[in-house]
């Protein structure tokens, strides 16, 4: 058996130990180059977050800043944006919410004899059940016509409000936390539809404002009472005007 001379042992431990030393060195090129990219990235983003706040598009400062905070947490620019970006995330989502809002609302302007008629109605938050056959959508809606004034009425889609309303009932009127108010009401009769209109239009129209949920408990001819929730907060005011 032949043993390697120490000189040529040297060597090869030598070798090896440059190896690996090229090895850690390519490892830590490569760690620094990408630590670098990802700082770019990051102040592209950071730069997109501050236009978005300059402008006072809170909606975007908050997508900006939800992207570079998930895809470059360590980064030099995440440090500095994260302390605003939950006020951007409180503002956003407030201004994400009140488009939503306001879209639950449709408004209509029909031109009748005397003028125009207009309205503003809005679906309940959840369908409801009014006669047995299963869940369906329940409208509010405001009214203002040349020849019949102004009033307020709840539509059903199937079945028919309690018989007493035919001559007059009371509903139950919940804002948000406050305490309930029972308000008169009647039922038409007509074929034309399923409404029912709730008398002091004024008092449920002023009760709207600055309400975030207005829950309407009816009778119905079928399967008692029901609570319509309508989520009232994006209402337009000023497309009916002469309400407030």
């Amino acid at each position: 058996m032949k043993l390697f001379p120490l000189a040529a042992i040297l060597l090869l431990s030598m070798l090896l130990l440059a190896a690996c030393k090229d090895r850690e060195a390519e490892a830590a090129a490569q760690a620094a180059a990408l630590a670098a990219a990802n700082e770019q990235a990051a102040a592209e983003a950071e730069r997109a977050f501050e236009a978005a706040v300059a402008d006072g598009n809170w909606a975007l400062a908050k997508a900006q800043g939800d992207l570079l905070l998930a895809k470059w947490p360590t980064t030099e620019a995440a440090d500095r944006v994260r302390p605003r970006h939950e006020e951007a995330r409180a503002k956003g989502d407030a201004e994400n919410e009140a488009r939503r809002a306001a879209a639950l609302w449709a408004y209509q302007t029909q031109p009748v004899a005397g003028g125009r008629q207009l309205s503003a109605a809005i679906y309940a938050k959840d369908p409801l059940d009014v006669d047995g056959s299963g869940a369906k959508p329940v409208r509010l809606i405001f009214r203002d016509h040349p020849d019949w004034g102004r009033s307020s009425y709840l539509v059903l889609p199937a079945g028919d409000f309690a018989k007493a309303c035919y001559g007059s009932c009371r509903v139950t009127v919940t804002v948000d936390d406050a305490e309930p108010r029972r308000m008169a009401a009647n039922r038409p009769k007509t074929d034309e539809a399923i409404a029912m209109f709730i008398d002091d239009e004024k008092t449920l129209w002023r009760l709207t404002k600055d309400a975030k949920l207005l829950r309407i408990e009816f009778p119905t001819r079928d399967v008692g009472n029901r609570v319509a929730e309508f989520e009232v907060a994006g209402l337009e005011r000023g497309k009916m005007p002469g309400w407030d």
